[in-house]
């Protein structure tokens, strides 16, 4: 209960107050460049595709991409514990007043109802945060809007084919080769009147990126002629940095699974790709996944059903008791020595095949350790 000198003691303060606030927002505003970035998002996606969150007395803004990953086969969002039917978003912090002109943007990657194991998360997360940091090396608002006003310059009414070229570059640069590069907006592949190219392996049997100098045939099938981009290939700035990130996640996400998720490069498989993310076989990243934990919470998730898991090690030593091990025993194991770090108990370049029989003559079945207790395992 406020008698008439406490409540205008109050009003007092709420007025100072409110006028300090003021102030501050007085100070702070949104950078044009940021809302144009937003304007260009909303204009190719959709209005749901972007979302922000200010925080003016701190100068920051949280802005929220929704990428779109239905194209996704449900054997493969299953295998990699995502929901196909809701989207990944990304969440980038920049300053609110200084945009691309402020510091490093820190990333989020999440789904919003997969509470837990989401590794690929993780892995997407150390994609996109070193591209933005290769990007921020030169990127600057005035460096993005001179970008922009060279896309303006594009769209004039007697530019039929340049705006059909400009539509492409969205999403990847003009190869080098003559092939048709990829149309992956379905907005515009209508507007256009393309046909639907119907590829690859992950998004319903989706796109697999080549290698640029294969030295064999990696894949268990011939990639696709109209896969001719790498999906590294670095989207056009036109579009404004926001859009610019959204393309580059789409073209990694279906690829995923090809490259190791501690380095970034390509796996060499002999007959494709693995469904799950992995880590690759060079010496620096079995030692920073065995050793520091590096990118574990992406690759956990690796073969950890038991039927899987008892397959693998039968197959292995029917491979390692045949005649033929020497040929067939492919990949050679790369494995950290648990009683000695910094060297590798099974390496690929000194193979010795004994060891690796009484290795795996210790090895029980999965259903039986999984009867002890996790450290036990370990």
């Amino acid at each position: 209960f406020w008698n008439d000198d406490d409540s205008e003691g109050d009003n007092e303060s709420e007025e100072f107050l409110y006028g300090v606030q003021g102030s501050c927002a007085a100070d702070l505003y949104r950078h044009p460049q940021l809302d144009a970035d937003i304007e260009a998002v909303k204009e190719i996606y959709s209005e749901n595709s972007v979302s922000i969150r200010e925080y003016g007395t701190i100068d920051d803004v949280d802005i929220d991409l929704h990428i779109n990953i239905s194209f996704l086969d449900e054997e493969v969002s299953t295998a990699w514990k995502v929901l196909r039917t809701e989207p990944i978003v990304l969440r980038l912090r920049f300053s609110l007043s200084q945009y691309l002109d402020g510091p490093e943007p820190s990333i989020e990657v999440f789904q919003p109802s997969n509470k837990e194991g989401f590794g690929l998360g993780l892995q997407l997360k150390k994609i996109l945060g070193m591209f933005t940091s290769q990007q921020w090396k030169h990127l600057s608002n005035d460096f993005l809007k001179t970008q922009q006003e060279k896309r303006h310059s594009w769209f004039k009414a007697s530019g039929t084919i340049k705006k059909f070229r400009a539509g492409l570059s969205i999403f990847s640069p003009i190869p080098k080769s003559p092939s048709f590069p990829i149309i992956q907006d379905s907005m515009l592949k209508g507007k256009l009147g393309v046909p639907e190219l119907r590829v690859g392996r992950l998004m319903n049997r989706s796109i697999s990126c080549t290698m640029k100098n294969p030295k064999v045939e990696v894949f268990g099938y011939p990639p696709s002629p109209q896969v001719s981009g790498h999906c590294k290939n670095i989207p056009t700035l036109e579009y404004g940095f926001l859009v610019q990130i959204m393309k580059y996640a789409e073209q990694r996400i279906p690829t995923l699974n090809e490259y190791c998720v501690v380095c970034d490069e390509q796996h060499v498989f002999q007959n494709g790709s693995m469904l799950k993310p992995a880590v690759c076989t060079r010496e620096l990243c079995v030692f920073s996944f065995y050793t520091l934990g590096v990118m574990s919470g992406a690759a956990e998730e690796v073969a950890t059903g038991a039927e899987v898991v008892d397959l693998l090690v039968a197959m292995c030593r029917a491979a390692l008791e045949s005649p033929r091990k020497s040929i067939i025993f492919e990949p050679y194991p790369s494995v950290v020595d648990p009683t000695d770090p910094k060297t590798l108990a099974f390496n690929p370049k000194k193979k010795n095949y004994e060891r690796l029989q009484k290795a795996l003559d210790s090895v029980m079945s999965i259903r039986e350790m999984t009867q002890d207790c996790t450290n036990c395992i370990k």
